[in-house]
């Protein structure tokens, strides 16, 4: 039996789970169409690479699966001292369009802050 090392890799799980309305803000990348959030990391990421996160939002129980593509790399020393980490970019769907819809809802006139985040 021959065997290839050339199998697809299986997507980063992560768990982020987002406790306050400002850390909501500094995560949440409303530049991308369809929504989506940086998650602090050391592991090194590249572009287009599959991630699923199971999100968790201030004051709320439930989790949200988002199977999502890296669509943002901030590198280890990024200037302005920004943290290092991925933005996931939402896929296109009806379940992370309604998640993308309750995240601007908790924050709310947030969105139109000039306050710094993680990304843009």
């Amino acid at each position: 039996m021959v065997t290839s090392n050339t199998a697809t890799p299986r997507p980063s799980v992560i768990q982020l789970s987002i406790k306050e309305k400002a850390a909501l803000y500094a995560a949440y990348i409303p530049a991308f169409a369809d929504g989506g959030v940086f998650i602090p990391s050391t592991r090194d990421y590249e572009l287009g690479d599959d991630m699923y996160v199971l999100l968790s939002l201030p004051d709320d129980m439930q989790r949200y699966p988002v199977a999502g593509k890296v669509a943002w790399v901030t590198p280890a020393k990024a200037a302005g001292g920004r943290t290092q980490g991925v933005g996931i970019m939402f896929p296109k769907d009806e379940k992370t369009r309604a998640l993308k819809l309750k995240i601007e809802e908790i924050l709310g006139a947030h969105l139109s802050s000039e306050r710094p985040t993680q990304t843009i």
